[in-house]
């Protein structure tokens, strides 16, 4: 067998997986996306042919910045944990393995609560304006979501979550915060970032009262693949490892 037939080294994939997702989660902390020890960000993991499906994800009651690759859990669809030390938080399951099930595709979850993505979410009416040259790209793969009326409590939310889901990679819970989707930790993580800076930009032009700006529909990039296809998500994600490595190198234990 030559090495282009080799199987992949799933041991070796899944540290470096667990590692971008550590380092996702310190980036969330210095960001202030994360609820207390609430939110959860899950990737699905790959798994031999055959075998059950898995997903690594953080075990309930850990602060986003104690997080390292080592100390998250993998579970599996049904909300059994594999591996790993801690809990499954249930309002964790049911938003992410039910949006697993539903959206092969979407391998990265992150379910956070930023501040501006949130406040637009508190809005009786939340938009995503058409404002900024970031919503030319944004506003195609958005959904807003106001079904919500507390907090995912069994799997028939999880289930109506995921079904909102549906053609679209950004989840504007109203009432509540945001999921993002993506194929790979990168994709999520940069499609994430630059939607939450992008309400930054858009709730802080509406404090002023004056009327938003409109830029032109025939604009709009009608974007739906991976977000990384057009944007340097990978080279995004890398920026912010080094920055880890010389500030919090710990993440990566």
């Amino acid at each position: 067998m030559n090495d282009a037939q080799a199987p992949p080294d799933l041991e070796a994939l899944e540290w470096e997986m667990r590692c971008d997702m550590a380092a996702v989660f310190r980036i969330a902390a210095r960001h202030g996306w994360n609820e207390q020890i609430g939110n959860h960000n899950s990737l699905m993991l790959p798994t031999p042919a055959g075998a059950p499906e898995e997903f690594l994800i953080n075990p309930r009651g850990m602060l986003f910045q104690e997080l390292t690759a080592s100390s998250l859990i993998v579970c599996d669809l049904e909300g059994r944990v594999l591996r790993g030390t801690g809990a499954l938080r249930k309002v964790a399951f049911f938003i992410h393995a039910r949006i697993h099930l539903r959206h092969p595709a979407a391998a990265c979850l992150l379910h956070v609560h930023p501040q501006y993505l949130t406040s637009l979410a508190l809005l009786a009416e939340p938009e995503m304006a058409l404002a900024h040259h970031n919503n030319l790209l944004l506003n195609d793969r958005v959904k807003i979501d106001q079904g919500g009326e507390a907090p995912a409590g069994d799997c028939a939310e999880g289930d109506r979550l995921a079904t909102a889901m549906d053609g679209a990679s950004i989840l504007i819970m109203g009432g509540h915060g945001v999921t993002v989707a993506g194929p790979t930790v990168a994709d999520a993580f940069d499609e994430l970032f630059i939607a939450e800076r992008t309400a930054m930009y858009q709730m802080t032009a509406m404090a002023t009262g004056q009327k938003l700006r409109t830029l032109p529909h025939d604009k709009r990039g009608n974007w739906h693949g991976p977000w990384g296809s057009r944007l340097d998500a990978r080279l995004h994600l890398d920026a912010w490892r080094r920055v880890l490595d010389r500030e919090e190198p710990d993440y990566k234990t």
